[in-house]
């Protein structure tokens, strides 16, 4: 498996407290709008952290003709099963986290304590059955799937969209953690800077002479995994897959060869461009495993300007935000946000970063 790596050199000290904000808990946005387009949205200058406030419907105010967009066009699969033990009934919730052969999957099991190899599991009154056939990093189990059919329909059928921690309310319409892009399915979570584009703004952009690259990046449980050092330096990221294809790569370098913008969708889409470009920033068609972690001093390769949501206190994300914009920037500009009531986190409101 080869992994993309970014090493800095800088051995100071980075603290994780360096990345932390008070967030009041009415401001974590519990269900998406009506509307998607409708969220707020704060214009960020990066150089000066300047702020301006908007409204998504109108990013086209923000883009230029000749700028390429980078969507993430991952889909989430319904990857949360609700079941039981078989023998003793007990309550069992199975979260998939990657599919290592046709129907052994690496999974995160809770309650774990029990999940020994051999326990055997039932979803859907028998419809899926399941049995722990090994134990692996972080205690994640392997677990062999047994059924009639198409698993995927299957996981349709049974299975529950795997919201973040944070989001408490059950979600009325799956298809609200999905972006109106998602085709490539293996996310354990959504890219949620692109849950505010409707295709009728998508066609808009188009429209006023913006292209749209996609690539592709496998958003795994890690995104939610608090940063538990103290020491920025010594946090790794858990990898995910990656691809991009010669199509994307083509219309990203033909952008910067022209001298126009390459905007990410998010920091998923960020770290695939990051992960997959030399070091003159061009790139091929490639795919992989990245557990690239980007953080204040990096130097970005590829992207001049990134479509985002608030992120958690303390996150590995908040601290890609800083690398772009500056950490004084984001948080001032984060300070602001709860001044003014923003809605914060995955069904939240946005920023532009530019």
């Amino acid at each position: 498996m080869q992994i993309e790596r970014i090493e800095m050199s800088d051995e100071r000290m980075m603290s994780v407290l360096d990345f932390d904000y008070e967030l009041p808990e009415e401001l974590i946005a519990q269900d998406p709008l009506e509307h998607r387009s409708d969220s707020r949205l704060m214009v960020l200058d990066k150089e000066s952290g300047e702020v301006e406030h908007s409204h998504f419907y109108d990013i086209k105010n923000y883009l230029e003709p000749g700028d390429c967009l980078v969507i993430n066009n991952t889909k989430v699969l319904p990857a949360r099963l609700i079941g039981e033990k078989e023998g003793t009934g007990g309550k069992v919730e199975v979260l998939l986290l990657r599919r290592k052969t046709d129907d052994v999957w690496e999974t995160l099991v809770k309650p774990g304590k029990n999940a020994r190899i051999g326990q055997k599991l039932s979803f859907g009154g028998g419809l899926l059955t399941a049995e722990v056939v090994d134990i692996v990093d972080e205690g994640d189990r392997l677990v062999q799937f047994h059924y009639d059919g198409i698993f995927e329909e299957i996981l349709d059928q049974l299975g529950q969209m795997p919201l973040p921690p944070y989001i408490t309310h059950q979600l009325k319409d799956k298809n609200r953690y999905q972006t109106v892009y998602a085709k490539e399915e293996g996310s354990a979570a959504a890219p949620t800077a692109g849950l505010h584009f409707t295709k009728e703004l998508l066609q808009e952009i188009r429209d006023m002479g913006v292209n749209i690259a996609e690539v592709t990046l496998h958003v795994g449980l890690g995104t939610f995994r608090p940063v538990k050092v103290e020491n920025v330096f010594e946090h790794h990221m858990h990898s995910e897959y990656y691809k991009v294809t010669q199509e994307a790569a083509d219309m990203i370098n033909a952008t910067k060869a022209a001298g126009h913008r390459v905007i990410a969708v998010g920091t998923t889409s960020t770290r695939t461009l990051e992960s997959a470009a030399a070091e003159d920033g061009t790139l091929t068609e490639k795919s992989g495993w990245t557990d690239i972690f980007i953080y204040p001093g990096y130097k970005f390769k590829v992207i001049d300007a990134l479509i985002t949501n608030f992120h958690l206190p303390k996150s590995t994300l908040i601290m890609l935000v800083s690398a772009l914009a500056g950490r004084e920037h984001v948080l001032a500009a984060y300070k602001i946000a709860v001044e003014e009531k923003y809605r914060f986190f995955s069904f939240g409101d946005a920023m532009f970063i530019h």
